[in-house]
């Protein structure tokens, strides 16, 4: 009988040895992967929307009843690319991601950025097609916590608050991602913005935009100066009023037309 070469070169003793070894330091490598989170850290996951509500005692033992992992993250990575499965949850707990898609054109659309500490691509979990739609690139370094599905599972099994969080969430964000994809369906600078105006109404005819111009622009998926353009020709077509971020609809039936 003829043994691998490696079991022949450092004999039997030795080869059980060097498995004793590896298994000690995976060992050491998941005691040190827990350290890795701070008090701060874990306070800051305490705090995000999905883990409020829960008793201090739940809060305790949360991090023990889940398989976790965290992670470093350098600005201009790509840590999730859109068409990859969702088998984690996510956890942005320091940073700045840049969320982008590829449309049916081929065109790369920002959708939005995600700021820390905020969960993730929670509706896409446990989502029959769990597919991500969306490319997350980091455009500010910090810290990235993910855990597995299953322990993420069991956990919300055995918590009712943490099981209302996440499904109030998952609604949420479907509505987020709704109401973004369709602004993205229209074709003009016109029928995107007058759309936004809308679901930012504050009144009958008061909209405030949440975004500055150039937010604006990247979140319609356009160019500034094709915006402010298209502002301008609507102001002076007596369309609307901007004043800083507050939005005066002049004409609401002369605007439905364009939606």
């Amino acid at each position: 009988m003829q043994y691998p070469p490696f079991l022949c070169f450092y004999g039997f003793g030795n080869y059980f040895f060097v498995i004793l070894s590896f298994k000690l330091l995976w060992s050491q490598y998941n005691m040190e992967r827990q350290i890795l989170l701070t008090e701060q850290q874990i306070n800051t996951i305490h705090k995000i929307p999905l883990f409020r509500g829960m008793t201090d005692e739940s809060k305790k033992t949360l991090l023990d009843r889940i398989d976790y992992d965290i992670k470093p993250i350098k600005k201009g990575e790509v840590i999730i690319r859109q068409g990859t499965p969702c088998v984690h949850m996510h956890i942005l707990l320091k940073g700045n991601l840049e969320v982008n898609i590829v449309d049916v054109s081929g065109n790369n659309v920002k959708v939005e950025n995600l700021i820390a500490p905020r969960a993730f691509a929670t509706p896409h979990l446990f989502d029959g097609n769990n597919i991500f739609p969306a490319t997350f690139t980091v455009v500010e370094d910090g810290i990235w916590f993910k855990a597995t599905k299953d322990s993420v599972f069991k956990l919300i099994s055995s918590e009712p608050e943490l099981l209302k969080n996440f499904l109030r969430l998952t609604g949420n964000c479907n509505a987020c991602t709704v109401s973004r994809l369709r602004i993205l369906s229209y074709k003009s600078i016109r029928s995107r913005f007058i759309y936004y105006i809308f679901e930012h109404k504050k009144g009958d005819s008061l909209s405030i935009m949440e975004h500055n111009q150039t937010q604006l622009a990247e979140y319609l998926g356009v160019t500034r100066p094709a915006l402010a353009n298209e502002l301008k020709k609507m102001v002076d077509e007596g369309l609307i009023k901007i004043d800083g971020r507050n939005v005066e609809i002049l004409s609401t039936s002369q605007l439905i037309k364009y939606i």
